[in-house]
């Protein structure tokens, strides 16, 4: 606020120094004009050789003539017929219709007089007309200009700060409001959503972009919260299995099969190896890191070997090459989770293929298992989601498959969705068919 009062005064002070300025210029030039005028008019007497003497003038104004001697030839009235206005060595120096600002104490005026000179007669005996015409009435006029600038000044500037310190006060009014709603969001004292003003306009819209802002980060601070609970519930169990195992080696190692106890140990290890693997892929997909490694892959080719792990997995082959720009670790791990995910619901059988499908390329498994009802087919795309957790926990599933599936196919700029196989569940996962090489895959 106290730097826009101090601009605006410093923009007055100039306009106002200005003005005074450019009004004194212009009135100097008129004055200027005024005893040119004059001086043409005795300039075409003398030419006319008619010019009178005393030279009638308007008051205010004196006129000699003067002749190559510098002797005066024909004055006005209240012209001095002895001293010329101009000095000898002010007239050397002064061209044909210029002027020259003297002191008008020289001939008789109070403050400054402005002369001109002006050449008339024959080239053999020319003779100079100086006149001369008070400027005090432009120093009066910018006197009382600087005297009105003074006084309305001061009262301008107080009225515009006042103006504006009301004005600017009213539109930062909703700024005091949301910074005010921003520290007690800070401090904790009320929920995450700043004041809403009524106006709408810009500090409105602000107010709702920083509303839903905050409120995504509400969203992802529940979500992080969620995640390192579970994560940390996760990774707890195979821990508190390996420390009971290995409390109760130690009170009975008379009795320990020790073969047995570092299988059962190894088991737990990979369960925890596979958990930490899992959560470690997450992180970088919601860091948003980009792909690792891109290359050119068979996807029927790549689909068939991934099904020949699996004894009770039938690969319903195309037929011909399927080229994908992919990253082959990610596809692998997507192909591996939904085929680990089917084998381990299923009564009897799984098959996987894949196939073109229009624009997209589609990889198809399904099994004969119970499925997923239909309201919990979305819900299960999320981290640490069962629908059996005792069935879950001792098949050793984490309840991250599916969510890196579905990370790992959205990097692939591709779709997985769920349906019935009747029975069991069918999972389609459509990938855009033979990316161009200068189309990078979508970061994680």
């Amino acid at each position: 606020m106290i730097a826009s009062v101090a601009g605006l005064t410093a923009g007055l002070i100039a306009g106002g120094i200005l003005l005074t300025v450019v009004l004194g210029y212009a009135q100097l030039r008129s004055v200027h004009s005024e005893a040119k005028n004059t001086a043409d008019g005795v300039a075409a007497l003398v030419d006319q050789n008619s010019i009178p003497n005393p030279i009638p003038v308007p008051a205010g104004v004196q006129v000699q003539v003067v002749d190559e001697n510098g002797a005066i030839r024909a004055v006005s009235a209240t012209a001095d017929r002895l001293v010329t206005i101009l000095y000898p060595h002010e007239l050397a120096g002064l061209e044909d219709g210029e002027g020259r600002t003297i002191p008008g104490e020289r001939i008789g005026y109070d403050g400054d007089v402005h002369v001109v000179q002006v050449t008339a007669g024959p080239p053999t005996a020319p003779l100079r007309i100086l006149v001369a015409q008070s400027t005090g009435q432009i120093a009066q006029s910018v006197h009382v200009l600087k005297i009105t600038l003074l006084i309305l000044y001061p009262m301008l500037i107080a009225l515009l700060a006042a103006v504006l310190w009301r004005a600017l006060g009213a539109a930062l009014k909703p700024v005091d409001a949301l910074r005010a709603g921003a520290e007690e969001i800070t401090g904790g004292t009320r929920a995450g959503r700043l004041p809403l003003p009524d106006s709408k306009d810009e500090i409105h819209r602000l107010a709702v972009t920083l509303n839903d802002m905050l409120h995504r980060l509400d969203s992802a601070r529940a979500r992080q919260r969620a995640f390192v609970a579970d994560a940390a519930h996760e990774l707890r169990s195979p821990l508190t299995n390996m420390r009971t195992e290995l409390e109760v080696a130690q009170r009975l190692p008379d009795d320990t099969d020790w073969p047995e106890l570092a299988d059962d140990l190894l088991a737990d290890v990979q369960r925890l190896s596979r958990l930490v693997d899992d959560l470690l892929l997450l992180a970088r997909s919601d860091e948003g890191l980009p792909a690792t490694r891109v290359e050119e892959i068979d996807l029927a080719q790549f689909v068939g070997e991934a099904a020949e792990r699996y004894p009770d997995v039938a690969f319903d082959d195309p037929g011909k090459p399927l080229p994908l720009l992919a990253e082959p670790d990610a596809l692998a791990r997507v192909v591996t989770n939904l085929l680990d995910n089917a084998v381990r619901h299923k009564r009897s059988a799984v098959t996987v293929s894949a196939a073109a499908d229009g624009p997209n390329l589609l990889v198809v498994v399904t099994d004969d298992g119970p499925g997923i009802p239909e309201p919990d087919r979305e819900r299960v795309f999320q981290r640490f989601t069962r629908l059996d957790d005792a069935r879950a926990r001792d098949a050793g599933g984490s309840g991250l498959g599916l969510a890196i599936v579905r990370e790992l196919v959205r990097r692939h700029r591709g779709t997985v969705t769920l349906g019935d196989a009747h029975p069991g569940l069918r999972v389609e996962v459509r990938l855009p068919w033979r990316q161009p090489q200068d189309q990078a895959l979508l970061p994680g």
